[in-house]
Formats: C-alpha cells, sequence, structure tokens
C-alpha cells in the first residue's frame, strides 16, 4: 500500500492522497435530505455528509435533479456508485444513457464526517 506521500508526488492533492493511502471505501446506503445534501454511508462504517447543491446547476448533468422531489429519487446502484436515473421509467440497466452517477470515492473525499 502507498503512502499519503507517494500519491502526492503522483499528483493527487492531500485530501485524495490521504483518501487512497488509507484504502478506497465502498457505498453501502444513500439518503437524500431536503437541503440538497446527501447522508451516505460508507462500508467501514462511517456517516458523511456531501452538499450536492454546487453541482446542481442548469446546463449540467445534474440539471434534471434540481427539483427536490427528482433529487430524493438518489439510490446506490450495483457499482457502489451513487445515482440517479434521468426518467425513472427507463431501466438504467439497459439504457446506460438515463443513470447519472458519483463514484464512491469523490463522495468520499468530496464529504465532511457525521457525528
Amino acid at each position: 500500500m502507498r503512502s499519503a506521500e507517494e500519491y502526492m508526488k503522483m499528483g493527487f492533492d492531500r485530501k485524495a492522497a490521504e483518501y487512497f493511502a488509507g484504502g478506497r471505501k465502498t457505498i453501502v446506503a444513500v439518503t437524500p435530505n431536503d437541503d440538497f445534501t446527501l447522508t451516505i454511508c460508507f462500508s467501514n462504517g462511517e456517516r458523511r455528509l456531501l452538499d450536492m447543491s454546487p453541482l446542481l446547476q442548469k446546463g449540467t448533468v445534474f440539471e434534471p435533479f434540481i427539483d427536490l422531489a427528482d433529487f430524493r429519487r438518489v439510490y446506490v446502484d450495483e457499482q457502489h456508485c451513487i445515482a440517479w436515473d434521468i426518467d425513472p421509467a427507463i431501466n438504467s440497466s439497459e439504457v446506460w444513457s438515463n443513470k447519472v452517477d458519483l463514484c464512491p470515492d469523490s463522495c468520499y473525499i468530496d464529504s465532511v464526517p457525521l457525528a
């Protein structure tokens, strides 16, 4: 396993370097909150809060989820990513372009621990 310093020499910022040096985490559950944050539970038992509001902008892939009801349709997919189906009537396993997702690594790095 590499140290944080080794990751930083490869161009990672400190936060990402420390994450990867500590071992990758898997998302096991997600709960949407009314303030457009997500409470994420990871396989190591940690609960973290991810603020999605900076990403929920017109003209981005996240535009369909600016409405709270659509934002609340979030789920953990088969790859343990945070995901939303653009059209909930379409199976995203069959139509890949229907899904917007976030990888577990970025979810962990960009979130803050919950007490």
